[in-house]
């Protein structure tokens, strides 16, 4: 909330003559939401290009991305902030992550510009359809150098199913802006050894929980608006492909090194969350996973086993995939289970 809040205000701060935003009302700009869906938009009150702070950022788009972004650098407070937040969520393992850059996506031309219109009016309608609350957020999306340049020119577009094998079915799957861990992790490495990823606000609006294993692909109602895997504690956004354009702009493009096999972010993080205890029989582990999760999950764990044991998975994808379906409180709450009959 207090980061969707700061980087708005930041970016707002920060307009240019070459962004859309300078058309737009810096009371866009919201402590819940980061856009103000309940007042139409007032030219006159829009600051002035003298105004921006920060102006040293000049405009220099990155060749080898594409036109259209501006560079922005250490001691400029978005630079800062998104950095700090990035580096944060990784925990101890922060330290591990070095940041190469960071760019803003200026939208420009009559596409780009759009584009954030599209956006403002879809936020400005989900807020009157919920009471003034549309539900913005930061998240975190990772992909390879020339998706993202994709994503960048294009729009996001879906060929077949998305990551992770379509686990919470048919759409583009985001990380909380606090919680970067996993798209860090499943990003990809370049020939120069960098990693990609977007930092989009996104629309949510309402949203309700998609089970693992789902094929849904829209709202399973028009009291839903877009997906998450646990309603508490989101660890991921899920946008329908039917709005994937509409409610999700790609505002930031973060370039970072981190340690090529990621086998040190697994094994930290593992020893962060999970107990010790004594190995548990995979077998044995569905059986008492079946007492908690539906039937349909359970298949799908049985999938991924099956997959392992034909060599198509490894044993770390399993239970990596294993932790996204049933989470590790039940896990946790499983394996002791089990401990404590073992030494009984």
């Amino acid at each position: 909330m207090e980061f969707t809040r700061d980087i708005s205000v930041l970016a707002s701060n920060s307009l240019t003559k070459h962004t859309l935003d300078s058309q737009l009302n810096q009371q866009t700009y919201t402590r819940n939401s980061g856009l103000d869906t309940t007042h139409d938009d007032d030219d006159d009150s829009v600051m002035s290009d003298c105004e921006s702070a920060n102006s040293g950022s000049a405009f220099d788009p990155h060749p080898s991305l594409g036109e259209g972004l501006i560079s922005l650098h250490e001691g400029d407070k978005v630079y800062d902030l998104i950095k700090r937040r990035l580096i944060s969520g990784l925990g101890v393992l922060g330290t591990r992550a070095e940041i190469v850059g960071i760019q803003r996506n200026l939208f420009p031309g009559i596409i780009g510009q759009a584009r954030v219109q599209s956006f403002q009016i879809f936020a400005k309608a989900l807020a009157r359809k919920w009471g003034g609350d549309a539900n913005v957020k930061y998240a975190w999306y990772s992909s390879t150098k020339d998706e993202i340049c994709k994503i960048i020119q294009h729009g996001f577009g879906c060929c077949g199913k998305p990551d992770n094998n379509g686990l919470y079915g048919c759409g583009i799957y985001l990380c909380p802006d606090d919680s970067p861990m996993e798209c860090v992790k499943n990003s990809l490495v370049d020939k120069d050894g960098l990693r990609y990823m977007l930092l989009c606000r996104v629309m949510l609006g309402k949203v309700e929980v998609v089970r693992p294993g789902s094929d849904q692909s829209h709202p399973s109602s028009t009291e839903f608006d877009s997906g998450v895997d646990n309603l508490k504690v989101p660890r991921r956004y899920i946008v329908w492909s039917s709005n994937m354009n509409t409610h999700i702009l790609p505002e930031y493009i973060i370039s970072l090194k981190a340690p090529s096999s990621l086998k040190g972010f697994g094994r930290a993080q593992e020893s962060l969350r999970m107990p010790t205890s004594p190995w548990l029989p995979f077998p044995i582990l569905i059986s008492a996973l079946s007492k908690f999760l539906p039937s349909p999950t359970i298949a799908l764990i049985s999938k991924y086993h099956r997959d392992h044991r034909e060599n198509k998975i490894s044993r770390r994808e399993l239970i990596q995939r294993v932790r996204q379906i049933a989470g590790d409180q039940l896990l946790i709450a499983v394996i002791k289970s089990y401990q404590a009959k073992v030494l009984t």
